[in-house]
């Protein structure tokens, strides 16, 4: 995902723990976007002003103002700027506050670092901050898989993945016939997650396979004491 323009995406996080910031940011700039932290509402502002985000990732509870005092202050400086919020709350309350208060979407702690950036991803896409790359669509045979859309198809007919299956898919048909690790799935997709526990990918290849390769030609292959390949069917 880039701008209009083709620039990078601006990203603002907002949080007063420095270790989650760090993995937010890692992550976000694992998609070429350009991250920015704020540890303080103050700070937030301050940022939002010089540097001009096209999303902002909200923390509820900052040290000198709470998320939802801070978020009309953003609008103020970015008027209409899609914001998540992160809660550690989780009563049906404290969401319909968070969103009554002008936030777009809100993920509840602990969360995957995953379900963040898929957050923003349709955040982005709804404001319009992005522009749809030519590139969007991957093709291996008769499996195709739109990174903008999220829709995949095989022969024509659509697949439902959620969204670690899809984005486990996505690395394997960005490297097609190529042979990937345990290790190298688990770093792209998982992150920080799993720690290094080899066997959710194999459970999560499991359940590609039944839903991509279901009755029709296998297009997932095991290759023994190595790792995982797609290739086209055949």
């Amino acid at each position: 995902m880039r701008r209009p323009d083709g620039s990078p995406i601006n990203i603002l996080v907002v949080d007063d723990e420095p270790a989650l910031t760090e993995l937010l940011s890692m992550v976000m700039r694992q998609e070429s976007w350009d991250v920015r932290s704020a540890h303080n509402g103050g700070e937030a502002i301050r940022a939002a002003r010089g540097f001009r985000p096209d999303a902002i990732v909200l923390d509820v509870m900052l040290p000198d103002m709470d998320g939802v005092e801070l978020l009309p202050r953003l609008r103020a400086v970015l008027p209409g700027v899609p914001v998540l919020f992160l809660t550690a709350k989780d009563s049906v309350q404290d969401r319909l506050a968070g969103l009554r208060a002008g936030a777009d979407d809100y993920v509840t702690k602990p969360f995957s670092l995953e379900e963040v950036v898929i957050r923003l991803r349709g955040l982005l896409r709804r404001s319009g901050a992005v522009r749809v790359r030519p590139d969007a669509v991957l093709v291996v045979g008769d499996l195709t898989l739109d990174q903008e859309t999220r829709e995949v198809r095989r022969g024509g007919t659509e697949v439902k993945l959620t969204p670690t299956e899809f984005e486990l898919l996505r690395f394997l048909m960005h490297n097609p016939g190529r042979v990937l690790s345990k290790a190298q799935i688990l770093d792209r997709v998982w992150a920080y997650d799993f720690g290094g526990q080899s066997n959710v990918v194999e459970l999560y290849i499991s359940y590609l396979r039944r839903k991509i390769d279901a009755r029709r030609a296998p297009m997932i292959h095991t290759v023994r004491g190595v790792g995982y390949t797609l290739r086209p069917a055949g």
